[in-house]
C-alpha cells in the first residue's frame, strides 16, 4: 500500500489483502471462534443509502468496497447537515490538533518531570496556535528508559477518529500533519522507537509493544473504522520513513489484530456494545390468595421490566454484552468495566 494521502481508502485496502480490511471491521467482543461478527453502524446517518445501512447493520467488506468505496468519510469532508445532525444526535465535535498537542503535552510533561518534551506550543496574538518541534533526541529522565515510556497504558475514550492517538491531519481543518510534525500519543510513541532502533525487526517488536499500549472506544460504527484505518496507516507512515519501504503483509495483519481489540465500539457509560442492553421480565408477584399465587401470564404480553443497570445507573449491573478488551502483558481478556472500581 503506498497510498501517502490522508484519505485512506477502503478499495486500496482490499486490494492489498481482502482479510486485512475484514479483520478491520471485526467485533473482538461479538465473535466467537467460529463466526466473525462486524462492529455494526450505530448511526442513521446512512440509512438512506438502504440495506446493509441501517443503524444496526454490521458493516461489511461489501457496504464499504468497491463502487461503495467512498461511503465513509472523515468528519471534515462530511456535508455541514450531516455534521450537525451527528452533533445533535451524539454530541459528536472533534478537537482540533492543536488542542490534543496541549493536552497530550500535559501527559508527557507529568511522565518526563518536565516541559516541552516533544514540541513547544505557540499561541500567537492574532488566536491561531501551532507548536515547535523538538528535533533533538528524546533524553529520558533518571530511572526511567524508552521502553518504559513506549509500554505506558494510554487511552482515548469517546475517540472519533482518534485525533489524540494519531495525527495524520486535523480532524477539524481536514489539513494532513507532516510526520515530522505529529503530536498523537501513539505518535509519540512511535518516534521515541524510531530514535532507538536500527534493524527492521527490533522496530517491528518495539511498534506492536506501542500499539499494545494504547486503547480507544467509540459509539459509531463509521468513526472506529476511520480510528482503526488511521492506526494502521500510521503504522506504515512511520515504517517507511524509517525504512524507506512499506512493511510486510504479515506485520500489518499482526497490527491490525491489535488494533481490533483495542480500538473498540462501546458505549462509554455503560462500558457494553451500544444498544444491546436487553429488558428482562418482571419476577412473579406473590399473593395473599390460600389457593395459588398469580399466574404470570402470556410471557408475550406481560410488562418488562427495565435492565437494572440502566434504571439504577449502575455500570456493573446491566444485562447487556460488556465490551471486552485484551491484556497484553498478563495475556488475558477482561471486560472494560471490571478494571472500573467502584
Amino acid at each position: 500500500m503506498t497510498n501517502t494521502q490522508v484519505d485512506i481508502k477502503e478499495n486500496e485496502i482490499f486490494e492489498h489483502s481482502p482479510e486485512l480490511l475484514n479483520a478491520l471491521l471485526k467485533d473482538q467482543t461479538l465473535s466467537s471462534e467460529n463466526e466473525q461478527v462486524n462492529i455494526f453502524w450505530a448511526t442513521d446517518s446512512y440509512a438512506d443509502l438502504g440495506d446493509g445501512y441501517q443503524y444496526g447493520d454490521q458493516i461489511t467488506i461489501e457496504s464499504i468496497n468497491g463502487t461503495n468505496g467512498n461511503v465513509i468519510v472523515r468528519r471534515a469532508v462530511k456535508s455541514r447537515e450531516q455534521q450537525n445532525q451527528r452533533i445533535r444526535e451524539r454530541a459528536e465535535v472533534f478537537t482540533p490538533s492543536w488542542i490534543c498537542n496541549k493536552q497530550n503535552n500535559l501527559i508527557d510533561n507529568a511522565w518526563f518531570g518536565r516541559n516541552g518534551v516533544f514540541n513547544s506550543e505557540v499561541d500567537n496574538s492574532d488566536g491561531t496556535h501551532s507548536w515547535i518541534v523538538n528535533i533533538a533526541p528524546i533524553v529520558f529522565p533518571e530511572g526511567k528508559t524508552w521502553l518504559d515510556y513506549v509500554n505506558e497504558n494510554r487511552l482515548e475514550i469517546t475517540c472519533g477518529e482518534a485525533p489524540y492517538l494519531v495525527s495524520r491531519y486535523d480532524t477539524v481543518t481536514g489539513e494532513p500533519i507532516p510526520i515530522e510534525r505529529r503530536i498523537g500519543l501513539l505518535d509519540r510513541k512511535l518516534r521515541v522507537v524510531g530514535e532507538n532502533t536500527e534493524t527492521s525487526g527490533d522496530w517491528l517488536k518495539a511498534a506492536q509493544a506501542a500499539y499494545m499500549s494504547v486503547y480507544g472506544f467509540e459509539w459509531q460504527g463509521d468513526n472506529l473504522v476511520l480510528a482503526r484505518e488511521a492506526l494502521l496507516y500510521t503504522f506504515i507512515d512511520y515504517y517507511r520513513a524509517k525504512f524507506g519501504k512499506d512493511p510486510q503483509l504479515k506485520s500489518l495483519q499482526h497490527i491490525v489484530y491489535i488494533i481490533s481489540w483495542n480500538i473498540w465500539q462501546m458505549d462509554g457509560l455503560k462500558g457494553v456494545i451500544p444498544n444491546s442492553c436487553i429488558k428482562i421480565p418482571k419476577l412473579k408477584r406473590e399473593t395473599s390468595s390460600l389457593f395459588s399465587p398469580e399466574e404470570i401470564g402470556d410471557p408475550e404480553t406481560q410488562t418488562l421490566a427495565d435492565c437494572p443497570g440502566c434504571k439504577n445507573k449502575d455500570i456493573h449491573s446491566h444485562t447487556c454484552k460488556y465490551a471486552k478488551i485484551r491484556d497484553w502483558k498478563d495475556d488475558k481478556v477482561l471486560t472494560f468495566v471490571s478494571l472500573i472500581k467502584e
